[in-house]
C-alpha cells in the first residue's frame, strides 16, 4: 500500500501527532511481515499488546466516572461489553480500517480484510499507536469518540454496540436485503420473559441469541452473524 494512503487516514481520523510509520506499523498483520521478511518485530503484535491494556483504563476511567452508582461487578460487565472482540470489529468496519491493513497473501485470499478477530487487533493496535504518539490525553480522546457513537444504553446497566445497524450496513454494502428477526421461543413468565431470536437471511438462520427483551436478543443475534460472518457471506 502507497505511504500517502496512510496520510490520509492519518489526516481523516485526525490524528496529526501519529508518525505515519508508527500508523503503518499498526496495520502491519504478521502474514505480511513473515512474507517480507521483516520479522516478528515488525507487525502490530506489541502495539495490539499495548493497546489492548490502555483501551481497558480509558473505558474503565470513563465508566467508574459516568456511573458512580453501579458497584465494581456492574462496571466490569459493562467494560466486557464494549472491549470484546465484535464491538472492536464493529468500530475498525465503521472507520473502514480493513481497506489499510497489510496482509500476506494467503490471509489475504482466506478473508483477512473481514475476519472479526483480525479487525479487532489491528482497532487495539491503532490505540497502542494513539498512546504512544499522543499519551493518555490522546489516547483517551480517541477512542471515545470513536467509541461513543456506538454505544447504545439499555435499561440503564446494559451497554451494547449496535450489531444490528452494523450488519445490516455490511449486507447493504453488498447489495443484499437487510436481515429478518424472528422469535424461535419465548420462555418464563409475562413479567419475566426469556427470548430466543434468530436471524434470518434468505431463509437461513446466521445468528442466534438470548436476552429478557426482543431488542437484546435481537443484538445478540446479530453479533454471532457478525462473528460467524466469513462462513455465511458469499461475495
Amino acid at each position: 500500500m502507497a505511504p500517502n494512503r496512510f496520510a490520509e487516514l492519518r489526516d481523516r481520523l485526525g490524528l496529526a501527532a501519529v508518525p505515519e510509520e508508527l500508523l503503518e506499523l499498526a496495520f502491519t498483520h504478521s502474514s505480511y511481515a513473515r512474507e517480507q521478511g521483516l520479522g516478528e518485530l515488525a507487525t502490530n503484535q506489541r502495539l495490539e499488546y499495548l493497546g489492548d491494556a490502555v483501551l481497558d483504563l480509558v473505558l474503565a476511567a470513563h465508566l467508574f466516572d459516568k456511573y458512580p452508582e453501579l458497584p465494581e461487578g456492574d462496571l466490569t460487565r459493562l467494560k466486557a461489553a464494549v472491549v470484546r472482540k465484535s464491538a472492536l470489529a464493529f468500530v475498525a468496519r465503521q472507520l473502514d480500517l480493513g481497506d489499510y491493513i497489510l496482509l500476506g497473501r494467503g490471509e489475504e485470499t482466506t478473508g483477512g480484510r473481514r475476519k472479526a478477530s483480525l479487525l479487532a487487533d489491528v482497532v487495539e493496535a491503532l490505540v497502542g499507536a494513539v498512546f504512544l504518539a499522543g499519551g493518555f490525553d490522546g489516547a483517551r480522546e480517541f477512542v471515545l469518540a470513536q467509541f461513543g457513537p456506538m454505544l447504545v444504553e439499555v435499561d440503564g446497566r446494559e451497554s451494547l454496540c449496535d450489531h444490528k445497524s452494523a450488519l445490516q450496513e455490511i449486507l447493504q454494502a453488498r447489495g443484499m436485503p437487510p436481515p429478518q428477526y424472528r422469535v424461535a421461543r419465548t420462555d418464563g413468565p409475562p413479567h419475566d420473559r426469556w427470548f430466543t431470536i434468530e436471524a434470518i437471511l434468505r431463509n437461513d438462520v446466521i445468528g442466534t441469541g438470548e436476552g429478557g427483551s426482543k431488542r437484546a436478543a435481537e443484538q445478540q443475534a446479530a453479533e454471532e452473524a457478525l462473528e460467524s460472518i466469513d462462513e455465511w457471506l458469499v461475495e
